[in-house]
C-alpha cells in the first residue's frame, strides 16, 4: 500500500517506497486509497495544521533558548519532526490514550498540554508532566522504548473491557532495537491489542545511524510479528494524519494492532547535551532541510491561495504567544520543597517511604539548626 518514489523523497538511502500525498516541493500527489481520509481537510484545516507546526517549531525553539539560558536542566528537540507529530496527533480521537517517549511536544500540543506541562519535568521542578487523566496521555517516558509494553498492556486492558478506543505509542527509531519493543509487539499481535505503533524514524538513534540498526525498512519487521504496517513520509503532514486515520479506524474495528513508519529528520542535537556535529555530516542535514516539513506545507498553501499577508500575521502571532506564554510559565514556576520528592511515588501510604521522608526531613532540619547557631 506504499507509493513508489525515486531519489531523496522515497525515503533516504534505501530508496525505499513510502506513502507520499504533499511533495517536498508542496504539490500535492493524489491517491485513491488515502485521500479518502482527508475528505474533510478543507482550507480551514489546512491552514490550521500549518499554524499547528509552525507553532510547536517556535515552542521548541523557545524551550531550546531557555535550556542555553540556564532556565531548564535539558531538552530534548522535535526541529524537523513536526508534521509527523501534527499529522498523527491530530487524528486521535479524545478517548485514545497516548504512551509518549520524551520528545513528543507536538502530540502534547494536540492533546491539550498547559505551557507549564512542557517544562516542569526538564526544570527539575515536578518528577513528572502532565495529569494522564486530563489529557489521556502517559507522562513522558525516558527509558527508551519502555512505553511500548504500557501500552499493549492497556490496550489489552481497554480490549477486555470492551472499550471502543485505540491506545497510541510513540517511539523513534532506536527504540526498535530494545527487547521492550519487541516483546511489546509479540503480546499485542498475540492477543490483537488495539494498538497503534508509531515509529518516529529520524534517522539517528543520539548517534547511531538508522542503516547501522536497520538493513531494510524498519516497517518491514512488524509482519514478523504479525502486526499491519505502513511506511510514510515522516514529513508529510498530510500522508501523517491520512495514515494514521486509517490505522485508527482499523485498530477501533478490531483488526488488531498496526505500525507506521514515519520517516523523518531530527534536524537539531538529541537533547541540549548533544553534539550532533561530532557525528552527522553536515551536507545530511543541508539535504533533509530541503524536505522541511513546515516550508511544504507552505508551498501548498501557496499555490492554493492560502498563505496571505492576514493568515501569515495570524501565524506569527499565535506563534509568538507561544513562544512567551512558555518563558512565561518555566520561569514563574513555583520551586519545589525539598520533601516533595516523596509526593506521588505510592497511590496511598507507604510504611518504608514516609520511614525514609521522616529521616530526610530531620537530615534537612539539621543544616536549618546550623544555620540558626550562626
Amino acid at each position: 500500500m506504499s507509493k513508489p518514489g525515486t531519489g531523496p523523497e522515497s525515503g533516504g538511502k534505501s530508496g525505499e517506497p513510502f506513502i507520499q500525498l504533499l511533495t517536498p516541493a508542496g504539490v500535492r500527489v493524489a491517491d485513491p486509497h488515502f485521500d479518502q481520509w482527508l475528505a474533510d481537510i478543507d482550507g480551514d484545516r489546512l491552514q490550521g495544521l500549518y499554524q499547528d507546526m509552525v507553532t510547536v517549531r517556535r515552542i521548541d525553539l523557545e524551550a531550546t533558548a531557555l535550556q542555553r539560558q540556564g532556565e531548564l536542566a535539558l531538552w530534548p528537540p522535535m526541529l524537523g519532526q513536526e508534521a509527523a507529530q501534527i499529522g498523527s496527533g491530530r487524528a486521535l480521537a479524545p478517548e485514545d490514550f497516548v504512551f509518549p517517549s520524551y520528545r513528543d511536544t507536538g502530540v502534547a500540543w494536540c492533546r491539550g498540554a498547559e505551557y507549564a506541562d512542557l517544562v516542569k519535568v526538564w526544570r527539575g521542578n515536578a518528577p513528572s508532566s502532565w495529569d494522564p487523566y486530563r489529557l489521556n496521555m502517559a507522562p513522558m517516558q525516558i527509558i527508551i522504548g519502555a512505553q511500548t509494553l504500557h501500552a499493549t498492556g492497556y490496550a489489552m486492558a481497554a480490549k477486555f473491557e470492551g472499550a471502543e478506543t485505540a491506545t497510541v505509542t510513540y517511539f523513534g527509531d532506536g527504540a526498535t532495537s530494545q527487547g521492550d519493543m519487541n516483546e511489546a509487539m509479540v503480546f499485542a499481535a498475540s492477543f490483537q491489542a488495539p494498538v497503534l505503533f508509531f515509529c518516529q524514524n529520524n534517522q539517528w538513534a543520539i548517534s547511531e545511524p538508522v542503516r547501522v540498526q536497520a538493513q531494510r525498512p524498519i516497517a518491514d519487521r512488524p509482519p514478523g510479528f504479525g502486526i499491519r504496517s505502513l511506511r510514510v513520509d515522516g514529513n508529510d503532514v498530510l500522508a501523517c494524519l491520512a495514515a494514521t486515520r486509517e490505522s485508527l479506524e482499523r485498530v477501533r474495528s478490531g483488526a488488531g494492532p498496526c505500525f507506521i513508519e514515519a520517516v523523518t529528520y531530527r534536524m537539531g542535537p538529541h537533547t541540549t547535551a548533544d553534539d550532533p556535529t561530532r557525528y552527522r555530516d553536515p551536507n545530511e542535514l543541508e539535504d533533509w532541510r530541503t524536505r522541511d516539513p513546515v516550508d511544504r506545507l507552505g508551498a501548498y498553501l501557496q499555490s492554493e491561495g492560502l498563505f496571505g499577508e492576514e493568515f501569515r500575521d495570524q501565524v506569527r502571532a499565535a506563534a509568538d504567544a507561544a513562544a512567551a506564554g512558555l518563558r512565561e510559565a518555566c520561569t514563574s514556576l513555583p520551586e519545589p520543597g525539598g520533601l516533595e520528592v516523596f509526593d506521588h511515588v505510592y497511590s496511598g501510604p507507604h510504611a518504608v517511604l514516609e520511614r525514609q521522608k521522616d529521616h530526610y526531613s530531620r537530615y534537612l532540619a539539621g543544616f536549618e539548626a546550623a544555620e540558626g547557631g550562626r
